[in-house]
């Protein structure tokens, strides 16, 4: 008894500790029509607290977050904390429809969750049709107090948000290409913190610029917010030391060049080693999907030495050096940096599996229905465009969020019977019969028992067109053991996975007809979303959901829906 007494005291004692430590960060998001002007043009754009990106949130490992969401515009909103692991706090995660339903115009929510166990770079974005184009900013996680990075403190911090800009209203090219059936229109421009950049009409005195001295090391946050499409990111003549991805230190490696697809984020240091003087920071696309039409521009910021400011002095500042950026289609440069990522520490990776599950992804066309006119039915050949996982298109509920429906018992609402494997086997990256093309709509979830260990190959097919797919799970990290081109073979594939060392992220770019394998352990409970971050595909039905049972006990069972959840 003794024993167990002073067992108690010491837990209690750090529970204290680690409680005296953490604050409770209040927020209000205010969304609400701005005129921003870009590309020489002013638009009435959705955005929070009328900044455009939307306010950076810094906190420390174990804070909590209340934020309050009052919507002012005139869509319906809600608010997704990328990355962030809502444990038992399913109701704050965001997505619509999937963990509640939206914000209405006029209405508002608080969000509450805490943060544990997570350090690094995060975002939150808008979870509502194509609001996250203009509705997002970045969430900074530091250690907690008397902790440090692992790594040297660097000198300052810049958060570079990589995003993409239609030079209309992004609710409208959606609405649009859902109408059609056809693909939306590409983007007319990428942005780096909001901004185009020098190479673009009207947006060289906005050009964002940042700042480092000779000598100096500085931590880059660069997260990819872009609706639609994987980026490259360079500094010309720098080298960029990748120490973080994803909220997750990872090993220290040094490449010239970073590839980020939509959602996912990367810490870097940069060091103040060239001759002083200012240099370009460009972003450009990468474009993996042959023969699909994507916006080929290239977005700046500028990196200025101290010296070579002219901010305080009437001086011509030397032209920014600009970096040789890979070419659009440039997959090996991909597939290296992709490859270089491991764990900073020996990785738990769970090693026996009771959920071996095998997802195929991939695009589609719908046959025309005989009540549509020719002008809605504009995909090739007459068709619609559709996406699906396992060939089930997912449907998103109208009436109810799928996590209200689930805890409620409301019927109807979805089926638990999402495959586990594909229906039929055939070629994923092969020729792939036109009989494949056209999947289900369906809003199936797939169960999971609480704690229940993992793994699911992602296998990218060549439906339509093959493409590098970034995939995002809500509610979880997972750990990406191996990834690869061609058909998923257990027989050999099994030999490359890497269970010491491997990274923890939240969303994984499965290669351009190619396979990528992950693991997680279910003890998160609720229901949590897992589709593709290029937003059009979504839209098509590129997702599917987990519902993760509760477990035994308090901890292990999901808090009940807080009094000002939204209702439908």
């Amino acid at each position: 008894m003794g024993i167990f007494n002073n067992f108690s005291f010491i837990f209690l004692v750090i529970f204290l500790s680690l409680s005296a430590n953490a604050d409770v960060q209040r927020h209000r998001f205010v969304i609400q029509a701005t005129k921003v002007k870009r590309l020489c043009k002013t638009h009435n754009t959705i955005t929070v607290n009328g900044m455009f990106p939307g306010p950076t949130l810094e906190i420390k490992n174990g804070d909590t977050l209340e934020v309050q969401v009052v919507n002012k515009g005139r869509y319906n909103v809600t608010i997704h904390w990328h990355g962030v692991r809502q444990m038992r706090t399913g109701w704050a995660d965001g997505p619509e429809f999937v963990t509640q339903c939206p914000i209405r115009p006029g209405g508002s929510y608080t969000y509450r969750f805490t943060v544990q166990g997570q350090e690094g770079t995060l975002w939150w974005h808008a979870h509502s049709s194509w609001l996250r184009a203009t509705v997002y900013g970045a969430l900074i996680i530091r250690p907690r107090e008397g902790k440090s990075y692992p790594f040297p403190k660097p000198k300052r911090e810049t958060p570079i948000i990589l995003g993409e800009w239609w030079d209309a209203n992004p609710i409208d090219v959606v609405r649009e290409a859902t109408r059609t059936g056809a693909a939306p229109n590409v983007s007319d421009a990428y942005t780096i913190n909001a901004q185009p950049g020098d190479l673009y009409k009207c947006s060289s005195k906005e050009t964002t610029v940042v700042p480092i001295d000779s000598g100096e090391t500085n931590l880059l946050r660069v997260i990819n917010a872009a609706l639609n499409q994987p980026l490259f990111f360079k500094v010309a003549n720098h080298k960029l030391t990748v120490v973080g991805a994803d909220a997750s230190y990872t090993k220290p490696f040094t490449t010239s060049v970073l590839m980020l697809g939509p959602g996912q984020t990367t810490d870097v240091l940069i060091r103040g080693d060239q001759p002083s003087s200012r240099y370009y920071m460009a972003a450009r696309a990468y474009q993996s999907a042959q023969n699909a039409p994507f916006d080929n521009t290239t977005t700046t910021a500028i990196l200025e030495y101290k010296s070579a400011s002219c901010a305080a002095k009437k001086c011509n500042a030397p032209t920014p050096i600009m970096p040789s950026l890979p070419a659009y289609n440039d997959t090996n440069t991909v597939t290296t940096f992709s490859q270089s990522f491991r764990s900073l520490e020996k990785a738990e990776v769970p090693t026996d599996i009771d959920e071996s599950l095998f997802f195929t992804i991939g695009l589609g066309l719908n046959k025309c229905p005989s009540n549509f006119r020719k002008r809605r039915c504009q995909g090739p050949n007459g068709t619609r465009f559709t996406a699906s996982m396992n060939n089930v298109s997912f449907v998103l509920p109208r009436n109810f969020s799928l996590l209200q429906a689930h805890q409620q018992g409301i019927p109807g609402v979805f089926t638990t019977d999402f495959p586990a494997n594909p229906p039929l086997k055939f070629d994923y990256t092969g020729n792939v019969s036109r009989s494949l093309f056209q999947p289900v709509p369906g809003t199936k979830l797939y169960k999971l028992k609480y704690g229940s260990r993992v793994q699911i190959v992602l296998q990218d097919t060549s439906i339509v067109t093959p493409e590098n797919h970034p995939i995002h799970l809500h509610g979880y990290d997972f750990y990406i053991i191996a990834q690869g081109f061609g058909n998923f073979d257990p027989k050999k594939d099994t030999s490359k996975f890497n269970l010491v060392d491997p990274p923890l992220r939240n969303t994984v770019g499965v290669p351009v007809n190619g396979w990528a394998v992950i693991r997680f352990v279910a003890d998160n409970p609720g229901v949590w979303i897992m589709h593709c971050h290029l937003d059009v595909h979504i839209n098509w039905g590129l997702a599917m959901a987990f519902l993760v049972e509760n477990g035994g006990g308090e901890l292990q069972t999901i808090q009940p829906p807080p009094p000002d959840l939204p209702i439908c």
